[in-house]
């Protein structure tokens, strides 16, 4: 675990070279990541380092400060608070990093020593809260662990929605533990299938332990096994194995938290105990209502009403069960008002279910996620960007947060902030082909066709693994297509859209897709005004959305397009509910 994460361009990667070796000569820890290959710059990894160190050093120069990745990387230390910047050859700095002190390094020798070295010395020292100017103290290491996705055996890969809860609950728990360092869910994730090397494993993510287990659910009872594992010489440390009923599933789960803290020769304090055993509900049906919910959300169709239908029946069951089950009304309010913005089903997109949600815990990021798309569907633009800017403050890493700011920073032309965003979003979840795809939109609107390329890949790979278990799902086969003529393979991204189109016509999202490759690839306008047609007629949120969309700029100016958006405001706004 680093303490000095240092970001740059990678042509600069000789210039930051002594810049290390005198960070290092100084006593701090520097990742700097030399050899990751070109086009991964967006890996899980990158993102864990920089949430783990406590200083960040950003290398400006005139090749970095046109890097998205620089400038993504720059602002989320700004916004925590670890930004130590240093410029060379009198680069101009991004207006809005302007304000934060950078030491100009143009003077300096390669050498750790000098006045020009020393102020960056002292800035970092600052960060770290050591007001004097001598070495960095050297600090005992956090014993750090990664809890790898436990292994569904119970033979229906459906099931797959159980052992992944299950996994991410027990690294919820032990990330209440003070003297535990625990990988991110979304790193852990990325391994989640994959026979793995565990002392490579942990010298890759620069854990002392890691954790692994299986879940076998059969009717009512469930079989959990659970290893710890010694990072450097691969050895179990401990092991164990439990059969319970369902019901007894909570108590489970703290017994394997606690067990794995004992092994580590640990004591829990009396607030991390009770903060383990503390469960969004007491009710296991409920928890496992909401999590076949999840896995719904995770591979289902968006242009299907029949997956937010299904979502909303789950969750009013389990708030039946448990009326006080906040994370179940926030994701009752994230299906009704997708609902609402797809398929004009009225109401009130939700907002009472987020409310009700964020009353029964103010600190659930999902509520305040879910309540901000809300908000931004009703046209509470200023109301919406509060709530998602407190669902991140509350959760940085998680999926529901940076979905939904992703979201806002896309609508409103913010596209360097939306590629963040997603590519965030699509580390929580290795399915989630289409947070992938709009940050490939988002991409190609600033003209990053390295990084248009590489979403790209992922969006296709994760398309096709959906589409392998599910024929008719329209929105992989649009994103599909989408990701296909990226990539070049014009001949198979029409045959995809001619095979989607008969499959599942009415699927207005997958049309609105189709309409964006027509015009920004094949720049076939005739052909893109007539997938759209139905669409601006009964979509109002893919309404909005294609006045804006850059896939579409060259449709904006033709009048078809105009007179359809003209008519259709007016219907909508005619209505009742408008």
């Amino acid at each position: 675990m680093a303490d000095v994460f240092v970001s740059y361009a990678r042509a600069d990667r000789e210039r930051v070279r002594p810049l290390v070796k005198a960070l290092e000569s100084e006593g701090f820890s520097v990742w700097w990541d030399p050899e990751i290959a070109p086009g991964q710059e967006f890996d899980r990894l990158i993102a864990e380092e920089l949430r783990r160190a406590k200083a960040a050093v950003v290398v400006w120069t005139p090749t970095s400060v046109n890097s998205r990745w620089v400038r993504g990387e720059a602002r989320e230390a700004a916004d925590r608070g670890i930004l130590a910047p240093v410029r060379f050859e009198k680069a101009d700095l991004p207006l809005d990093l302007r304000a934060i002190h950078t030491t100009d390094l143009d003077g300096w020798n390669d050498d750790a020593g000098g006045p020009v070295f020393g102020e960056l010395a002292r800035a970092i020292r600052h960060l770290f809260g050591d007001k004097t100017d001598g070495p960095v103290a050297t600090t005992a290491r956090q014993l750090a662990i990664c809890v790898l996705p436990f292994a569904n055996l119970s033979g229906d890969p459906e099931q797959a929605y159980f052992s992944d809860g299950i996994s991410e609950d027990i690294i919820t728990d032990l990330s209440k533990v003070s003297a535990l360092y625990i990988t991110a869910r979304n790193t852990a994730f990325q391994f989640k299938g994959k026979s793995l090397d565990v002392p490579q494993l942990a010298r890759q993510l620069n854990v002392s332990h890691v954790v692994e287990g299986s879940v076998r659910k059969a009717g009512n009872r469930v079989r959990i096994t659970a290893q710890l594992i010694d990072g450097k010489g691969g050895g179990h440390i401990w092991a164990d194995r439990w059969d319970r009923d369902l019901t007894d599933i909570f108590a489970l789960q703290d017994e394997i938290s606690q067990a794995i803290v004992a092994a580590l020769k640990l004591k829990l304090l009396p607030e991390e105990k009770q903060a383990i055993e503390k469960r969004g509900t007491s009710s296991p049906e409920a928890y496992n209502l909401y999590l076949m919910a999840r896995g719904y959300l995770e591979s289902g169709n968006i242009g299907d009403p029949r997956r937010e239908e299904a979502i909303i029946r789950l969750m009013r069951r389990a708030t039946d069960l448990d009326p006080g089950y906040a994370r179940a009304w926030a994701l009752m309010a994230r299906a009704q008002n997708t609902l609402a913005v797809n398929r004009g089903r009225g109401g009130d997109n939700g907002l009472a279910a987020a409310e009700r949600a964020i009353a029964l815990d103010p600190d659930l990021a999902e509520g305040h996620a879910h309540k901000s798309q809300v908000l931004w569907a009703l046209g509470q633009k200023d109301e919406a960007k509060v709530e998602s800017d407190l669902a991140l403050k509350l959760d940085p890493d998680g999926y529901d947060a940076n979905r939904a700011a992703a979201n806002i920073a896309y609508e409103g032309q913010q596209f360097e902030d939306a590629i963040r965003y997603f590519a965030k979003a699509s580390a929580g979840s290795e399915n989630d082909f289409a947070s992938t795809a709009m940050a490939l939109s988002a991409s190609q609107a600033i003209g990053d066709a390295e990084g248009a390329n590489a979403f790209a890949k992922q969006t296709l790979e994760r398309a096709e693994r959906i589409l392998a278990q599910d024929r008719g799902n329209g929105l992989a086969m649009g994103f599909g297509v989408l990701a296909l003529a990226t990539l070049g393979q014009a001949d198979r991204a029409k045959e995809w859209m001619g095979r989607a189109l008969v499959i599942d016509p009415e699927n207005m999202v997958m049309r609105y897709n189709f309409a964006c490759m027509t015009t920004h690839f094949l720049n076939d306008l005739d052909g893109a005004v007539e997938l759209l047609r139905p669409v601006i007629v009964n979509e109002p949120r893919l309404l909005r959305a294609a006045k804006v969309d850059p896939d579409l700029a060259g449709l904006h100016d033709d009048p078809r397009f105009q007179a359809m958006i003209a008519e259709a405001e007016a219907r909508f706004a005619a209505e009742p509910s408008g």
